[in-house]
């Protein structure tokens, strides 16, 4: 069987060292698009976007932690003992982080990655990959990235907890478009994510899209910070945790509608294509807050 789930879950938890500094949070701020124009305004000098791009005055925006130290390098779990999957059956599902306090512009740390969980939905297999980083002060954040596997299921296993959830029935509280620009995911991938289907058209037309599409986890940065620099004050140390699931592509050159209902100590979050009659991009997306 392609995944032996007691196998995998007592397998033993692979440690690695990984730092970073301006310069990595830096580029991935560019990469949501900091400092770019926003409805024709330009905002590289903005006070508010310097916050993300200028070293003497940083803060780290907490998604950073999708890119900490080696990109995508969570994935590398799947090579974990009791799973053997084929990658082109393989789509990250969603993905959460939960903030145990700022992450600080340069730091080194220790990340120790698992198998959390297997599940078991059918047709499908969802395997949770846990990534725990901590420094020398302590822990730093958990993330928690969600991978379904086409044709893995039906093993017997737990199907899991739902984690869907139905947004108020009114008006969005907010709602702000983020334009995504035409070279934008070949900017983002530069903190990590090389997977060729944002980037190579002949590579995309193989995997069914018409041409390159956006990272999930670009749209998620860039739906985070749309959320902090307008419901939250701009202050990236309120956030506690951030989970969504990934639920449509977007394209570069298109626009995020991005609906923000707010609750007390938590934002709900509804993510769409603007130019595909809001096409489904980010669904079940909570932004907890103090």
């Amino acid at each position: 069987m392609p995944i032996d789930a007691a196998r995998a879950l007592a397998a033993d938890p692979r440690q690695g060292e990984i730092e970073w500094d301006h310069k990595d949070i830096q580029l991935y701020h560019l990469g949501l698009g900091a400092g770019a124009s926003l409805h024709g305004n330009s905002l590289a000098t903005d006070p508010d976007e310097l916050r993300y791009t200028l070293e003497s005055k940083l803060h780290v925006l907490p998604s950073f932690a999708t890119v900490a130290g080696a990109g995508m390098a969570m994935l590398g779990g799947l090579a974990a003992p009791g799973i053997e999957v084929n990658l082109a059956n393989v789509l990250h599902g969603g993905h959460s982080i939960e903030l145990h306090r700022p992450i600080p512009v340069k730091g080194r740390a220790t990340s120790t990655s698992k198998v959390a969980a297997v599940y078991d939905k059918g047709k499908a297999a969802v395997i949770v990959l846990r990534s725990e980083v901590a420094d020398a002060d302590g822990p730093l954040w958990t993330s928690d990235a969600q991978i379904f596997v086409r044709g893995e299921g039906g093993f017997g296993g737990d199907r899991g907890p739902s984690v869907r959830g139905d947004l108020p029935e009114r008006a969005p509280d907010r709602t702000e478009e983020r334009p995504i620009r035409e070279e934008q995911a070949l900017l983002y991938r530069l903190s990590g994510d090389w997977n060729p289907l944002h980037a190579d058209p002949e590579f995309a037309k193989l995997a069914g899209f018409d041409k390159p599409i956006l990272h999930g986890l670009c749209s998620y940065g860039m739906t985070l910070k749309a959320v902090v620099d307008t419901a939250l004050g701009g202050d990236v140390s309120r956030v506690r945790a951030y989970r969504t699931r990934f639920a449509g592509i977007v394209f570069p050159g298109e626009t995020l509608r991005i609906r923000m209902w707010q609750e007390p100590g938590r934002v709900l979050v509804s993510v769409t294509a603007v130019e595909r009659d809001d096409a489904p991009v980010l669904a079940d997306t909570v932004v907890e807050h103090a």
